[in-house]
């Protein structure tokens, strides 16, 4: 079988509630490697919800598809604030970025709960603002950033990861929308670590297996390199 599309692999799948410090229920799941233990984990953010984001937004759904087999990583998605996705809705309203903080926290002290290894926060577009404004508080081993559009992240929310020992990969597409491949090193070069990544091809959305390709293989190159290259096939038997 080809993996493509929304193909999903074996894994372990658990629907999930997580709790914040401002007393809403946010909905989710959970995706673990199908017989053992994760050596890694991604905390994924969606995009926009305002725009149609959510947390099947198709490379985070796909990530969960694909990735606890083909790389051994654990994956938790869930729905921000307000948000809906075919899993349920998150209590509370979208907050623009402010109260969201409280949603990170709570993805997190859940990882933190479950003890699972390794955390990385893996953010697309309005997620990538959630990553650099929150992600410094907490436990983690670095944020990558999938079409980062820096609006709602700020200069200074970008200098802040000066001298982290904590990674920074952001992958820019060649097209994108907002932020572009020579915008983008200029943003970045506060952080003196920042991997850029130009995608040569890309668009903000990803859209295609050829562009859900490379991300999945750039999220894992930073996470478990050991795990490249991945399958394109997969034996059913």
């Amino acid at each position: 079988m080809e993996i493509r599309g929304p193909v999903l692999l074996p894994a372990r799948r658990e629907e999930i509630e997580l709790e914040t410090l401002d007393g809403l229920t946010l909905v989710g799941e959970l995706a673990l490697p199908a017989h053992r233990d994760p050596v890694a984990t991604l905390v994924t953010l969606h995009p926009l919800p305002t725009a149609g984001g959510f947390m099947d937004s198709h490379i985070l759904r796909k990530a969960a598809g694909r990735l606890p087999a083909l790389a051994d990583l654990a994956v938790l998605r869930f729905n921000t604030r307000g948000t809906t996705s075919p899993r349920g809705t998150s209590e509370g309203a979208f907050d623009g970025g402010r109260a969201e903080e409280f949603d990170v926290a709570a993805a997190l002290a859940f990882v933190e709960a479950r003890a699972l290894p390794h955390p990385w926060l893996v953010g697309w577009s309005f997620g990538t603002e959630l990553a650099l404004k929150y992600g410094r508080d907490h436990a983690i081993d670095g944020v990558i950033l999938l079409s980062p559009p820096l609006h709602r992240a700020t200069a200074a929310d970008v200098a802040a990861w000066r001298g982290e020992t904590r990674q920074v990969v952001a992958l820019i597409p060649e097209f994108d929308d907002y932020l572009r491949p020579a915008e983008a090193h200029d943003r970045f070069a506060p952080i003196d670590h920042a991997r850029v990544i130009a995608v040569d091809g890309g668009k903000h959305l990803w859209v295609g297996e050829t562009q859900t390709r490379r991300v999945l293989t750039e999220i894992v190159a930073a996470v478990n390199p050991d795990a490249l290259p991945l399958a394109t096939e997969w034996d059913q038997q």
